[in-house]
């Protein structure tokens, strides 16, 4: 019995040293569960909030106000007061706003007679948050009217006139399929590029190239694309099914989706090469691309959860994210058109992330093969 002691407190022992001067097995164990539940505790929440939403008083009287000073106490939203349509619809359009509520010129005469009318527009690009927040606009008009006016005639009411923009038949699919994409983009291009880099990081083979004559911006190059040339692929068999099986309409043009996908393969695949290059190993860099690519695209896009109720931190983080202003992109020219306000805005953003990882996966890679 003393001997069996003796030697399993001996194995454990070794197994325990092992552990500890291995840095990846602690970053697995310990480090990445914490990074996760704070991440994921944090940033996703299936309540709306703090929605950005543009109040057009017509004619700004005592009535129009109350209205506006009723949602501007709501923690669900964060209204901006405008004088004109075209002004809320320019915000709309730039993504400053998910909303629009018009207050008509005749408003208070229209309450005054136990009849009031109202318009909600919404962004019907994010479906998922467009319903809420057209449920939580009716609700608060609803209030509004039970609150503060007392005085109307029975069988009064106001009367909600909704509106979906890009989305008329509030369709799930036609704001899923634009964001399966952007996953399936990222595993493709991050996961297939870390994991098989980081197989010829363990042969050896990788090493070898660096002591040819071929200079480092080739060999990145090269690397890139084949796989660039099966993301694409795949891309394009994905917006053919989208297209024909679940006719989700393709508004914008297909040449400025290949172009801005092609930014953000550049961004992707560098991102799956630095991995490997960092980590040299499959099973590290599998899960060093799960934790730096796929959950955060997933969880901290806007892909299923709505942004705005996210922490402010998450926000940011998720602004440091290639992937959210690919989605958006994909989301825009899928159901809103050319945008040209998004498109170069968010085209200029992945080129500035794609020169950066271009050179930090040429110097990172440079500076682990010496």
């Amino acid at each position: 019995m003393n001997g069996f002691i003796k030697r399993f407190s001996s194995l454990v022992h070794k197994e325990t040293l092992q552990v500890l001067r291995d840095p990846s097995t602690i970053l697995l164990g310990v480090v990445l569960p914490i990074l996760l539940i704070i991440l994921i505790g944090s940033g996703v929440t299936l309540d709306v909030k703090h929605v950005p939403i543009a109040v057009v008083m017509e004619r700004q009287d005592a009535m129009s106000e109350s209205v506006y000073d009723s949602l501007n106490g709501s923690e669900y939203f964060q209204p901006i007061a405008v004088r004109d349509r075209n002004t809320a619809e320019l915000l709309m359009e730039k993504r400053k706003v998910d909303a629009i509520l018009v207050i008509p010129q005749d408003f208070s005469s229209q309450v005054m007679r136990g009849q009031g009318k109202v318009q909600g527009i919404y962004y019907g690009v994010d479906t998922s948050v467009a319903m809420s927040v057209q449920s939580y606009v009716t609700s608060a008009i609803n209030l509004w009217a039970a609150k503060n006016i007392p005085f109307m005639m029975r069988g009064g009411y106001i009367t909600m006139n909704h509106r979906m923009w890009f989305n008329e038949e509030n369709t799930s699919t036609w704001f899923l399929i634009p964001g399966l994409i952007m996953i399936i983009m990222t595993i493709v291009s991050v996961f297939l590029t870390a994991v098989v880099m980081a197989r010829e990081w363990e042969r050896g083979t990788f090493e070898a190239l660096f002591v040819t004559p071929v200079k480092p911006i080739e060999i990145i190059l090269a690397k890139i694309v084949p796989y660039y040339v099966l993301a694409m692929s795949g891309m394009l068999f994905c917006l053919g099914v989208s297209y024909f099986f679940y006719d989700v309409p393709m508004r914008g043009s297909l040449w400025i989706i290949c172009i801005v996908s092609t930014l953000y393969l550049i961004v992707s695949l560098n991102m799956g090469l630095l991995i490997s290059a960092l980590t040299k190993k499959q099973f590290l860099a599998c899960q060093m691309a799960s934790l730096t690519s796929f959950l955060p695209a997933l969880m901290l896009t806007g892909f299923l959860f709505d942004p705005h109720s996210q922490p402010v931190v998450i926000q940011y983080v998720s602004r440091m994210l290639p992937s959210t202003y690919y989605l958006e992109l994909l989301k825009s020219l899928f159901l809103g058109g050319n945008n040209w306000y998004l498109i170069i805005k968010n085209s200029a953003v992945l080129s500035g992330f794609a020169v950066c990882f271009t050179f930090l996966t040429i110097h990172i890679t440079r500076k682990k093969v010496k």
